[in-house]
């Protein structure tokens, strides 16, 4: 098994991406930190991890709030003895044009994708500094390279994730940590399901066309990303045998945009 006897942490587990991630960490012998602001839905994965033979522990984690992240990470780290991987994964997603944009949910969205992603970096090196060896994934997205109509604050903070990601594989060269960002196109979660109505109000057409057009359009394969996509990448740049891999954007979006 790829990962086995490290120790993970994934934010946003309780569902979508970052449970299939916890979940395919698991198959390959991670220990497994579930985080999620929902309670319960941490406890569901977290339970389903272990009912299939895993080690997982759920941790009910707002990533905004910096004590949580501390408190969810130190803990992580005493249940299984250190911090190998951690995935800044959790997000979510409003979308208006910019003129209408209230700045309250501007802020909620940069919020929580980039100062999570940057409290939960924070709370992994302090764990990974003096064990001298680390992995930093980030969830960025073909958003991290690219713009679409009515999703300014996502953009924007996908784009900041990219520029933390690099940052941190500077700054993380000298104590064995690397750091890298995976760039999904859409996956079908609630939170992409969530969008199709809302952009179809806001663009005044058919969900068909916002899925046809919007949402897989520049794809060569007129296909969503899948979540099996996505955790297969997360798994690849967990386990990667040397410190050459890191810096990176690792785009998984059926070709939607290519770099």
């Amino acid at each position: 098994m790829q990962l086995k006897g490290k120790v993970a942490l994934v934010t946003g587990a309780g569902s979508g991406i970052g449970q299939a991630i916890a979940h395919a960490f698991a198959r390959q012998g991670a220990r497994v930190g579930v985080a999620d602001i929902d309670a319960d839905a941490a406890a569901r994965t977290a339970a389903a991890i272990t009912s299939g033979g895993g080690e997982a522990i759920a941790l009910t984690m707002d990533v905004t709030d910096e004590k949580a992240v501390d408190e969810g990470t130190n803990r992580l780290a005493a249940r299984f003895g250190g911090l190998d991987i951690a995935v800044a994964n959790a997000g979510i997603q409003i979308v208006h044009p910019v003129e209408e944009f209230p700045l309250d949910e501007f802020r909620r969205v940069v919020d929580i994708h980039l100062t999570g992603a940057f409290l939960t970096t924070r709370a992994a090196v302090r764990h990974m500094y003096p064990a001298g060896s680390g992995s930093l994934i980030y969830m960025g997205s073909v958003h991290s390279h690219d713009a679409s109509p009515l999703k300014s604050a996502y953009v924007a903070a996908k784009h900041g994730i990219l520029g933390l990601a690099r940052v941190m594989a500077k700054e993380g060269a000298p104590h064995g940590v690397r750091s890298n960002v995976i760039c999904p196109g859409f996956v079908r979660t609630p939170l992409v399901d969530k969008q199709i109505p809302e952009q179809a109000r806001d663009l005044g057409i058919s969900e068909e066309r916002v899925v046809k057009e919007v949402m897989l359009g520049r794809t060569v394969t007129g296909e969503f990303t899948t979540l099996e996509d996505v955790a297969d990448t997360a798994v690849f740049l967990a386990g990667f045998g040397s410190r050459a891999l890191t810096g990176q954007s690792l785009l998984v979006s059926n070709g939607w945009v290519m770099k």
